[in-house]
């Protein structure tokens, strides 16, 4: 495996809204810092490097967002609308379905339910098999006789 290692005028071109708000030097800034919630190194639970480029970009995305780097200078509208006020504008909106601090951090923006949704299928359990157990001594096979008796077989 290898690392991902962040292209700026990739991540500008697939966010071109928040390029204009982020130089070069903060968003790889922000790309190591999408290294603390996402591992970039041989041990990632992410091995395809591209997979985890998109997966790392999106962080980084979000970090910007949080960080006010929006066209109007404020995070986006997550979730559905569910109020509205005319007269001095307010609305509100309601995000479910995510459980968990590190799910309510990245309901926090557009991009970070993304890649929350993205990374599903890799916050589920992963099975590893333990080592069977050896009956008797090493090298030998036990031969159950379930009529009563229990004999090593040679």
């Amino acid at each position: 495996m290898a690392v991902a290692v962040f292209d700026y005028s990739l991540w500008a071109l697939r966010y071109p809204t928040l390029a204009p708000k982020v130089p070069e030097p903060l968003a790889a800034a922000y790309f190591i810092e999408a290294g603390l919630y996402l591992d970039n190194t041989d041990c990632s639970l992410v091995a395809d490097v591209g997979v985890r480029l998109t997966l790392l970009n999106m962080i980084v995305a979000h970090i910007a967002a949080g960080n006010g780097a929006t066209p109007a200078g404020e995070q986006g509208l997550v979730g559905r609308i569910s109020s509205v006020t005319e007269g001095s504008v307010t609305i509100s909106t309601e995000f479910k379905g995510f459980t968990g601090d590190l799910a309510a951090y990245f309901s926090q923006t557009p991009y970070g339910v993304q890649y929350w949704a993205a990374t599903a299928s890799y916050r589920t359990a992963h099975y590893v098999p333990g080592v069977q157990p050896a009956f008797g001594p090493i090298g030998r096979d036990f031969d159950h006789n379930w009529g009563g008796d229990m004999r090593w077989r040679n």
